[in-house]
């Protein structure tokens, strides 16, 4: 099979706890995940349908087309994903309640013909994927939505520059050592409304009571909206009649 080298951006996610929840609220996750992404893609200028997608089970790996530009996979992608996500939990039940650990990376891969994508950079995606750095941000935040792992180099060209939406302090470097696998990544742990946020200690949340005012923030497509400040770490949406919109659909 022809196959062509190419550089391209890749993400992955993961659903954190998703075994035991059974067949039929995996396939509901499954399904809501599965919206919500093509929904932040679309939204994020990156058409879904040219994306390279491989089904992880319990989440999913996604090689951007060739061109995409690498900041745009973490603003708005990775900020709109976050915030359409904490829009689901805040009306789902626990059985069906989404948190994500995210990886970036980016690379020259192998591309067949077929749709099928090789090489050591999607071996790179695995391992920042399941680094303990990304998990323990979310075990340490059981409020935390998502938290995202990037690879040097990806910091490097889509981070370090402080682009509009992404902020180079709320990223923080750690130390990877999975397998055979080791390096320096930068975990970002975004805001709950979906915004850049700093990734140090868990903020205290009993402090003060949520400020609900009106925001500008754009909303998931759909119906009105319902803006809650989360004392100051950022804002969080739901859908003004009690229901939630991914991808355009209720």
């Amino acid at each position: 099979m022809e196959e062509v080298r190419e550089y391209r951006a890749l993400f992955a996610v993961d659903i954190v706890g998703s075994s035991g929840r059974g067949d039929v609220a995996l396939g509901q996750i499954r399904q809501v995940l599965s919206a919500a992404l093509h929904a932040s893609f679309t939204r994020g200028g990156i058409d879904w349908d040219d994306c390279l997608r491989h089904d992880l089970g319990d989440g999913m790996r996604v090689v951007a087309p060739a061109g995409t530009p690498e900041t745009s996979l973490i603003h708005p992608l990775v900020h709109e994903l976050t915030a359409r996500l904490r829009a689901h939990n805040l009306l789902a039940g626990k059985p069906t309640r989404i948190r994500l650990r995210m990886a970036l990376h980016a690379g020259s891969v192998q591309v067949g013909r077929d749709g099928t994508v090789s090489g050591r950079p999607l071996e790179v995606l695995a391992r920042l994927l399941d680094a303990e750095p990304v998990r323990a941000a979310l075990a340490q935040d059981p409020e935390a939505t998502t938290a995202l792992l990037v690879s040097e180099h990806f910091h490097e060209t889509a981070v370090c520059e402080g682009r509009p939406g992404i902020e180079p302090a709320a990223f923080r470097r750690v130390d990877v050592r999975e397998k055979e696998f080791a390096a320096s990544a930068w975990l970002h742990v975004p805001a709950y409304g979906g915004g850049p946020q700093a990734t140090g200690p868990a903020p205290d949340r009993t402090s003060s009571a949520p400020d609900r005012t009106a925001s500008d923030v754009d909303a998931p497509a759909g119906n009105t909206k319902v803006i809650s400040k989360a004392s100051g770490h950022g804002v969080i949406y739901a859908l003004g009649n009690g229901t939630m919109n991914i991808g355009g659909k209720q």
